[in-house]
């Protein structure tokens, strides 16, 4: 059984791993005050080209919840499209910290600057706003869970209309680094200080046994933001462990490589894909793939592959997610096509 399912099914880099056992008889300072993080938080800033403050967490959600909960006060919620990822995979962790998240439908799973705006206005001229959640954050995901992607205008666009009512635009980037090589792509790392306020730098999806690097631009978001994670149970003792990921990730471009490399592959399972003349959910940007397959085609694959069931078409057909990672095999494409072939 061959695995399409996710972006986070093999262990890590080999570079990384490689690394880990070279500092295993090392000693470290603890909760990523040490000199192998210090290192590794140089290296994105130089990649980004401005003095963020940076700090590591374990994972996606712990990301998004503690960077949500430790911005908004109590009253307020976070606009986010209905697709997004803290409104439907993360088991209601923004509401458990007690705050809303005030979902927009989408087809595409982004946002629009109208979208936000038009969310705004209609909290700001209700007489009666001060009995609702004040929408105070906004929340995207680039590239999407659909892996569309925001282009530079569009999220300038969202980012002034956020600057006007005085909230912070914020973008999870769990699969940052397959956004950079995506089709039709203008974003990369030194845009960002402009056009987002906090974000992070995913590495689970991408290299990474585990850890994601949030990026705080706007510094007086992250004022006492260790308190937060701690509090969020999120500071680990043993930090070096995502720091030496994180530095193993930005030597010789290799986090930049690697999504590169996830891009080709899903480019050439899409050509393919249409070669066969099937029919697509979504327009494919990064590496995720949204097929509509037969459900007795879908029913043949499963028997030797893995890949997430995206939803119901017709009585006949249904939407799949095959997702192509930075260690996916490229003969497992090949063999895929050529099953999908001989089924369809």
């Amino acid at each position: 059984m061959y695995s399409f399912k996710n972006d986070y099914n093999q262990l890590g880099h080999k570079n990384i791993i490689n690394r880990l056992n070279e500092i295993a008889d090392n000693q470290y300072g603890g909760y990523g005050l040490d000199d192998i993080s210090i290192q590794a938080k140089n290296k994105i800033r130089r990649m980004l080209g401005c003095n963020a403050d940076i700090h590591f967490l374990v994972g996606g959600t712990q990301s998004n919840m503690i960077v949500i909960s430790s911005i908004l006060k109590p009253y307020q919620g976070v606009i986010s499209a209905d697709s997004g990822h803290i409104n439907v995979h993360e088991t209601g962790a923004i509401e458990h910290t007690g705050h809303k998240v005030l979902s927009l439908a989408s087809k595409d799973g982004k946002l629009t600057s109208a979208m936000i705006e038009n969310c705004l206005k209609e909290h700001y001229d209700d007489a009666n706003a001060e009995h609702t959640v004040m929408p105070k954050m906004v929340y995207i995901s680039n590239p999407t869970e659909l892996g569309t992607i925001y282009s530079k205008k569009e999220l300038r666009a969202i980012h002034e209309v956020c600057k006007e009512y005085g909230i912070p635009l914020f973008m999870d980037g769990a699969r940052l680094a397959y956004l950079f090589d995506a089709r039709g792509n203008d974003v990369y790392f030194k845009d960002l200080k402009d056009l987002v306020d906090v974000y992070y730098i995913g590495g689970t999806k991408c290299g990474a046994m585990l850890g994601e690097a949030v990026v705080f631009n706007d510094l007086s978001l992250s004022e006492n933001f260790r308190y937060n994670i701690k509090q969020g149970g999120g500071l680990l003792a043993k930090g070096y462990l995502l720091g030496v990921q994180f530095d193993e990730l930005f030597t010789d471009d290799l986090y930049l490589s690697l999504g590169k490399y996830g891009n080709k592959l899903a480019d050439q399972l899409d050509v393919g894909l249409k070669a066969l003349k099937v029919k697509m959910f979504v327009e494919r940007y990064s590496n995720q793939i949204f097929p509509i397959l037969d459900n007795r085609v879908i029913e043949k694959l499963k028997e030797k592959y893995a890949f997430e069931f995206w939803g119901k078409i017709d009585e006949t057909s249904s939407c799949i997610r095959l997702v192509v990672s930075w260690a996916t095999d490229q003969k497992m494409i090949e063999a895929f096509l050529k099953d999908l072939k001989e089924l369809i």
